[in-house]
């Protein structure tokens, strides 16, 4: 398995493609700029299966509608935030100067639970703190882990936002993403990878957390 960073959109939140060797890939937060990322999909002749979503802040969601479009294909998000995607309140967009709103039926995930899409096979973690619903999708085959707005390399995600908890977030990174190899490939929101090893080594932030 293969994955690719696009960065997208203003705040440049980064979309991520995991592809198989059969052709298939998911897509997780596709942000912005959805036609550009629907050509780029379609120009290496992918067959996307799935839209998974870390959680459903503007910045992350705002391309799904050009990617429904195109492919009718599941919105996996956290049960605490499905009412998100259709309101600019609540998904923040209203807040930034702009009015985001996705109109679909998406799946909802609760609880730690395994997740086969495919030949895509993901540990679903809750990795709440930087917003009520985020999750962190863990993919042992690939090594990675895709950590929305949680875990950055060097620092870690806001919690001014409303629902947001910095101890919950700082307890859900120790709890959900530390414990993995330490050879994981962190996959964030925005920004470059890092991998868990160089976070529990270097993160100024996670460290003195009780």
């Amino acid at each position: 398995m293969k994955w690719t960073r696009i960065p997208v959109g203003p705040i440049q939140a980064n979309a991520y493609l995991l592809t198989a060797e059969d052709g298939s890939c998911v897509i997780v937060d596709p942000g912005a700029e959805g036609a550009a990322l629907v050509r780029h999909i379609e120009a290496r002749q992918l067959t996307p299966l799935a839209v998974l979503l870390t959680h459903a802040h503007f910045d992350h969601i705002g391309g799904i509608p050009d990617v429904l479009a195109r492919w009718e294909i599941p919105v996996y998000v956290h049960k605490n935030e499905t009412e998100w995607l259709p309101d600019p309140a609540l998904n923040g967009s209203l807040y930034f100067g702009s009015s985001i709103a996705v109109r679909c039926a998406p799946i909802s995930l609760q609880g730690p639970l395994p997740l086969t899409i495919g030949p895509f096979a993901f540990d679903v973690r809750e990795t709440p703190g930087h917003s009520p619903g985020s999750v962190s999708y863990y993919c042992p085959a690939a090594q990675i882990v895709f950590s929305g707005d949680a875990l950055f390399a060097g620092s870690i995600g806001r919690t001014d936002l409303p629902g947001g908890d910095h101890h919950q977030l700082l307890k859900s990174i120790h709890n959900q993403l530390l414990t993995l190899p330490e050879e994981t490939v962190v996959l964030s929101g925005h920004g470059p990878e890092t991998t868990i090893g160089a976070e529990m080594d270097t993160n100024p932030f996670l460290h003195g957390f009780s």
